[in-house]
């Protein structure tokens, strides 16, 4: 802006400073006609008092334009944190600048979350493109070789691309804003044999054996989203249970909480702690070469929104045990 335009701003700024003083005047002026009194020295004060104003003014409309540069100069800053806005003894003018830092600050916030939805999100559909592409290759060798192909394998590849393709369907929605999720009493039972019926040719392709009887339980949950767990669990536990069996019961001392034991390879303790985390195979997984480190990943994330919990258990070589806590506290109506 030239300094023609940075005065005519300034200007509309002082109107309200401008009419007080041409009031004051006013009054002065009329004082002095009332009462007659001489003319040279009501010039002279007259005379000085205006020098001063036009000093003061000029004074003022110099820090105007200082402030107005620097400012302008920031525009430039503005993606840096914590910009060093100019120092003013203003209340006001301080009242604007800490709420521009507050919003500055959320703003940063805004685009890290954003920044690092982003990148979970890339890394997800990198791992998950080359996760697809395994039971993909593995039907066209089906498919190559001479004679008819192993109708029980294909069907098995087919399903994993069908529970991979799932998972990331439900990855997509859990980070929507539509995530649909529908709280109501639900019969624990009934998610529980969902999740079986889907994998049972699993079971019966592996030849391992369930143990699972009714718990006549019902819980408080979203009952598509739970159902989504339970299968990941069972998926994994299948995946490291070379022989044996799975059993599905109710904690005999926690109340509500469901478990899912097997007789696997187990997770070594060192593992342990980082099962949930995004990304993270471990020992095991690393021996696994399908293992991606993003279905506990995902469990975690909608127990926690689900308020559940869950826990692992494990002993190398003995079996996992993991905990789904459904515990749910009543709600009061006043």
């Amino acid at each position: 802006m030239s300094r023609t335009g940075l005065f005519a701003a300034w200007i509309r700024r002082q109107i309200p400073a401008i009419l007080t003083a041409a009031g004051a005047a006013a009054i002065f002026l009329a004082v002095i006609i009332l009462y007659q009194l001489p003319a040279e020295p009501v010039g002279y004060a007259s005379l000085l008092a205006a020098l001063f104003l036009l000093a003061s003014g000029l004074l003022r409309f110099r820090s105007y334009v200082k402030k107005h540069r620097e400012l302008e100069a920031l525009r430039s800053r503005i993606t840096i944190p914590a910009i060093p806005l100019p120092e003013t003894a203003d209340l006001i003018e301080r009242d604007y600048q800490e709420l521009l830092r507050l919003l500055d600050r959320e703003r940063s916030a805004i685009i890290y979350e954003k920044d690092r939805a982003y990148e979970e999100m890339t890394e997800y559909y990198t791992i998950w493109a080359h996760q697809i592409k395994t039971p993909i290759a593995a039907m066209r060798l089906l498919l190559q070789t001479d004679g008819a192909p192993d109708k029980d394998e294909l069907h098995e590849q087919l399903f994993r691309i069908e529970q991979y393709t799932e998972m990331v369907l439900q990855y997509i929605r859990l980070d929507g804003k539509g995530s649909d999720f529908v709280f109501r009493t639900v019969s624990l039972d009934d998610c529980i044999r969902q999740a079986v019926r889907k994998y049972a040719q699993s079971f019966i392709r592996k030849r391992i054996r369930l143990n699972y009887e009714p718990v006549d339980a019902r819980v408080l949950t979203d009952e598509k989203w739970l159902v989504f767990v339970i299968e990941q669990v069972l998926s994994n536990a299948l995946k490291y249970t070379p022989r044996g069996e799975i059993s599905i019961y109710l904690h005999p001392d926690r109340p509500l909480s469901l478990v899912i034991e097997d007789t696997g390879i187990g997770i070594d303790p060192a593992d342990l702690p980082r099962v949930f985390e995004r990304g993270y195979t471990g020992f095991t997984g690393r021996a696994d070469k399908r293992s991606t480190g993003i279905g506990l990943w995902l469990c975690k994330r909608i127990m926690n929104k689900l308020s559940h919990t869950i826990e692992i258990e494990s002993e190398p070589g003995r079996g996992t045990r993991v905990i789904l806590g459904l515990k749910s506290e009543p709600l009061m109506v006043e």
